[in-house]
């Protein structure tokens, strides 16, 4: 018994052995004529099957996948398309039965008045556009002939609806008053309302009437852009007084017209200022100032533009002063032949601007603005008077700014930011009495760092007490109140500085004085050299240490005549 159960088991196993060999993979090399061992053939196709169902598996669930997307996106859409629908019919039944409504009014209004088209203008967005406009084309007709009949009723009827039409309505109204020119084309040719050719423009609304003061409701038309007054020969101001006769310039502050005084048969000036707040203010504090100069001057005999009275003419406000010739700049121009006027004329010019000043101290007014432009000169050429007090104050209303003054005329004191006193009158005077003694600008800087290079580069370096006093000293000077020289690069066009602690004079007064006299006589010339010692004083840096008012006028160059 043992021993067949062992040979069972024997043969049980070398026949497990056999058919692992039989499975394993052949190898990739073998001998010569051997052909390679076979594999099972029932094996391979049981595999092919079981690959093919896989395969058949996985394309019958991406179809119920597709299917299962395409069902829900076929539902949403019918969803949408019922709900517009649903939208479209609710649309259509409201706007016919509006429709509706609006014909049966527009019909009814048609045997008593003239129909109004504009309240079916929001029907053209729908199917019946057509239908719309040919029922429009048939209103028109109907208008046309209604015109043509009843002129005289339809200006009326159109009068007496102007408050009940709403905006749509006025290019109707437009359009009545057009076709009621053109009554008699209109009715033998009609042609499509949309065309432009169809109308044709009134040649009577071209025509301009020119507007009269009477009325009330004038656009202002009398000013330009810049609320100047615009100036026409021969107007009449200030009922019918005075006749406008040139305009003689314009200022930042305003026009001055020369004109004629009808009442007392005189050549006066009148000063138009422009026509804004500010300026108004402005033409108001100079009248103030012209008054209490003619109160501090009642015989006109301190060289101070004299004012004769004031009025308001379109909204301008007007300052009627004395009239004069010319203004200083011109007559440098004109008779100084760039070596600026004689001697004598220097003189009595230099005399009659110290007096002018005097009596702005007087009445404690600096002017803040001298310069040849504002002095004017009679037609004799021997009595000047100054003007333009639109930029004087009082010298208790002083605040530092640095644009005070006219560039070329401005005081260092009013650059580096110290408060002004009468001696910025007396710097600007100085550089004034230079000009006309040589006809050239005595400071030509660009800029206020550049006007603080051309006071040093004449009259030496500024006192540092003087510095520190200024509100504005960090913008031109460093710690150590060195000069710091604005400049620009060549390359990066940025703005630089340059450190001047060395301040040289290069400037001579004397010599640029004795080149505007030529062929001097011994007085002559001891007459320049008591003007170069005048503008001197009168121009040194720190205003404390400036010439008085009072020393001014006494001065040698002022008081001595000039020796033949």
């Amino acid at each position: 018994m043992d021993k067949s159960k062992s040979s069972r088991h024997h043969s049980s196993k070398r026949h497990l052995s056999a058919s692992r060999k039989s499975h394993k993979r052949p190898k990739s090399s073998y001998k010569g004529d051997e052909t390679p061992p076979l594999l099972d053939l029932k094996h391979i196709s049981s595999m092919d099957s079981l690959m093919k169902k896989r395969e058949s598996l996985k394309r019958e669930l991406k179809d119920i996948s597709k299917q299962s997307l395409s069902s829900s996106k076929s539902k949403n859409s019918e969803n949408k398309k019922y709900e517009h629908r649903s939208k479209q019919k609710e649309t259509k039944t409201s706007y016919k039965s509006k429709t509706k409504q609006k014909e049966l009014k527009n019909s009814k209004s048609a045997n008593k008045q003239v129909a109004s088209p504009a309240n079916e203008y929001g029907m053209l967005d729908s199917e019946d556009e057509e239908h719309i406009i040919e029922l429009r084309r048939k209103k028109r007709k109907m208008l046309i002939e209604q015109l043509v009949t009843r002129n005289d009723s339809t200006e009326n009827l159109s009068d007496n609806n102007k408050k009940s039409f709403d905006d749509s309505n006025e290019n109707v109204q437009s359009l009545i008053e057009t076709n009621k020119i053109n009554s008699t084309e209109a009715s033998n040719h009609l042609t499509d309302m949309f065309a432009e050719d169809d109308f044709k423009c009134n040649d009577g609304a071209n025509k301009v009437t020119q507007d009269t003061d009477s009325s009330t409701q004038l656009i202002d038309n009398w000013d330009d852009a810049d609320s100047y007054y615009i100036i026409k020969t021969g107007d009449m101001l200030d009922c019918n007084k005075y006749t406008i006769k040139t305009l003689v310039g314009q200022g930042v502050f305003a026009n001055v017209v020369k004109a004629q005084d009808n009442k007392e048969n005189r050549e006066v000036a009148i000063k138009i200022m422009r026509n804004n707040d500010l300026m108004y203010s402005t033409g108001l504090k100079e009248i103030i100032t012209l008054a209490q100069l003619n109160k501090a001057d009642p015989d006109n005999k301190h060289h101070c533009i004299k004012m004769i009275t004031h009025f308001t003419h379109k909204r301008h406000l007007c300052l009627v002063l004395e009239s004069m010739h010319m203004d200083l700049r011109s007559v440098i121009k004109k008779y100084g032949r760039n070596n600026g006027l004689n001697l004598k004329a220097l003189m009595s010019y230099t005399r009659q601007l110290i007096l002018a000043l005097r009596l702005l101290k007087k009445i404690g007014v600096i002017h803040a603005d001298i310069k040849p432009d504002n002095i004017l000169v009679n037609e004799k050429k021997n009595v000047l008077k100054l003007c333009d007090f639109g930029s004087a104050f009082k010298i208790n209303e002083n605040e530092p700014t640095p644009y005070l003054v006219s560039r070329f005329y401005r005081a260092p004191e009013v650059i580096l930011g110290i408060p002004s006193s009468y001696g910025v009158d007396l710097w600007s005077t100085a550089c004034t009495i230079y000009e006309i003694a040589t006809s050239k600008i005595l400071f030509t800087g660009s800029s206020n760092n550049k006007m603080l290079k051309c006071f040093m580069d004449l009259k030496g370096r500024i006192p540092t007490r003087l510095i520190r006093k200024g509100k504005f000293k960090d913008q031109h000077f460093d710690y150590n109140n060195n000069f710091l020289l604005h400049k620009k690069d060549e390359f990066t066009g940025r703005e630089k500085y340059e450190v001047i602690s060395n301040v040289t004079i290069v400037r001579d007064l004397n010599k640029e004085l004795k080149k505007s006299f030529i062929d001097m006589t011994s007085n002559e010339e001891q007459k320049v050299l008591q003007l170069k010692d005048l503008l001197h004083k009168m121009l040194m840096l720190d205003p404390g240490h400036r010439l008085s008012l009072t020393d001014s006028i006494k001065h040698p160059f002022v008081q001595e005549t000039l020796q033949k």
